[in-house]
């Protein structure tokens, strides 16, 4: 592969010595570690045979471990590969999603690093995460996706997508491509939105869905000074996108970048739900131009689609109480402190529900997981 900066990789078989256990609604430690082996940025996608596939950095190290009953005990992190000078924090950080053949993980790196360089690259494993190959360009003009920040998600179909903030036209602009063969190999760069202005939110990570043949993309636009969510739909595999419609009815004035991109669902008959932060409170709507409805104050929200409804996760400051709102139940409860950069995702089969964060123990950064029981969720939940 042609680039200044081929990665090596660190073949690893997966071991499960002293797993790491917990029960529902306890969270379990998966790593620990401060300085240099400080582990960051957790993102998980559950298969769906209920397999639990987490992954987070430490260094230039992409760490992966799994579960297989359901997030109560995990085996122990292996460092997969490596990825020289990995953005990390504030969103930025690796990512993951599963088909039924594929493990498929993403993360930005370059030789330079710091914004200075950067692509999405891209590794997979075919044997449940014991080997991994690697690593291939996603993006097809090198150091577009410097800032970092990027999204990615499977289908049904096997595909796979991965939208980031693309900076090859000297602005912020929102690209994607899709992988059709488990992440081997990616096709052209779509342009999927470019602001009529000169950027669109620039440190705000973008979100991506795949719901049946509909790819969705969530971003924060910047358009005369408001800082909004935007979402944008294909229907037809990326040929063409949808005219970009703003989320709620509120807006946000707002001259920086608030470096929040919140998260969205599949929803009922088609619909798709939406999470997000304005001005410091965390809102829910419809990708429809329907109104939003405030859950609470709080940063920094994930969201995951399950036949009972939404689960929803936030924090309450940048880094504080972990909140939870799950179907059926009226108001969100806290399930952790101290938490940041939640995540949350479930098995479209098994009623797997999981969160990761990250938080400090003892003057030490940690990875947390919890398993979510659908218990709490009720069947008239939306």
């Amino acid at each position: 592969m042609q680039h200044c900066f081929l990665s090596t990789i660190i073949i690893s078989l997966l071991i499960v010595i002293g797993p790491r256990q917990g029960l529902a609604d306890e969270s379990v430690l998966i790593s620990s570690g401060k300085g240099v082996q400080e582990p960051r940025q957790p993102q998980v996608a559950v298969g769906a045979n209920g397999t639990v596939h987490l992954v987070y950095g430490v260094g230039e190290g992409v760490a992966y471990c799994q579960s297989k009953d359901g997030a109560q005990t995990f085996s122990s992190p292996v460092t997969a590969f490596r990825v020289t000078n990995m953005s990390l924090g504030m969103r930025r950080g690796p990512r993951v999603a599963v088909t039924s053949k594929a493990i498929v993980v993403t993360a930005v790196g370059g030789m330079m690093g710091k914004g200075r360089d950067g692509d999405v690259i891209t590794w997979r494993s075919m044997d449940g995460g014991s080997i991994w190959s690697g690593p291939v360009l996603v993006n097809d003009v090198v150091d577009a996706a410097r800032e970092g920040l990027h999204a990615m998600a499977a289908g049904e179909d096997g595909s796979v997508w991965c939208v980031w903030l693309d900076l090859r036209d000297k602005r912020t602009e929102i690209y994607a491509s899709r992988s059709v063969d488990g992440g081997a190999s990616w096709e052209r760069n779509i342009s999927v939105y470019k602001s009529p202005e000169k950027s669109v939110c620039e440190c705000c990570h973008p979100s991506v869905i795949v719901s049946g043949k509909t790819v969705h993309i969530m971003f924060r636009n910047s358009l005369d000074g408001e800082r909004d969510m935007y979402v944008t739909s294909s229907k037809d595999d990326g040929a063409t996108f949808s005219k970009a419609i703003k989320l709620g009815k509120g807006t946000w004035q707002l001259d920086a970048c608030p470096m929040d991109g919140g998260m969205l669902a599949a929803g009922k008959k088609g619909g798709v739900l939406t999470l997000w932060q304005r001005n410091g409170e965390i809102y829910r709507a419809e990708a429809s131009g329907a109104a939003e409805k405030l859950l609470g104050a709080g940063q920094q929200p994930w969201m995951t689609g399950t036949a009972k409804g939404p689960f929803m996760v936030w924090t309450v400051k940048r880094e504080g109480d972990l909140m939870l709102q799950s179907p059926g139940l009226p108001t969100p409860r806290r399930i952790a402190v101290g938490a940041r950069d939640p995540v949350i995702a479930s098995s479209g089969s098994d009623g797997t529900v999981v969160c990761c964060w990250e938080s400090k123990q003892n003057g030490q950064s940690t990875i947390m997981a919890m398993a979510l029981q659908q218990a709490y969720a009720s069947p008239s939940g939306q």
